[in-house]
């Protein structure tokens, strides 16, 4: 069996960014049913977090998983649980894009720090400031939006 450490942080919006995940509790029952979901899946997400409109997940591949088919899969499942649940007054439904990283070993705890902070990192800066930094840390400046 091959030994396979590979982790990446993925960050997707609500659809319109609109602010869907409004109270602390709200977004806490969301991550809670990602990390569930997930893992009822076999996925490993070491840590997941956000903010009224997005989130941050931050997951461990195993050899067998494309980045594609597990946001769909993490994405496509929270989206329909929300709506069915009626958590939210409006139709709930997350962004199609994501900004997907690879995170080396020595960052992860970095990391992990990071998504934990969402709370108060976005009493400092909005979503929208945070993709654009993210975007030129990584160098990805022309797909600004």
């Amino acid at each position: 069996m091959p030994f396979i450490k590979v982790y990446i942080h993925i960050v997707w919006s609500t659809k319109k960014r609109t602010p869907f995940l409004d109270t602390p509790d709200l977004r806490q029952m969301v991550w809670k049913h990602i990390l569930n979901n997930a893992r009822s899946k076999g996925i490993h997400v070491d840590f997941v977090s956000g903010y009224s409109d997005h989130c941050h997940c931050l997951i461990s591949l195993k050899p067998d998983q494309t980045i594609q088919k597990i946001v769909q899969m993490i994405k496509g499942e929270s989206s329909f649980w929300i709506n069915k649940k009626k958590l939210t007054t409006e139709y709930f439904d997350w962004q199609d894009e994501y900004f997907v990283v690879s995170i080396s070993d020595s960052m992860i705890n970095k990391v992990r720090e990071y998504i934990k902070n969402q709370e108060e990192h976005h009493k400092k800066i909005t979503f929208q400031q945070e993709y654009q930094e993210m975007l030129k840390r990584f160098g990805f400046e022309k797909f600004k939006e």
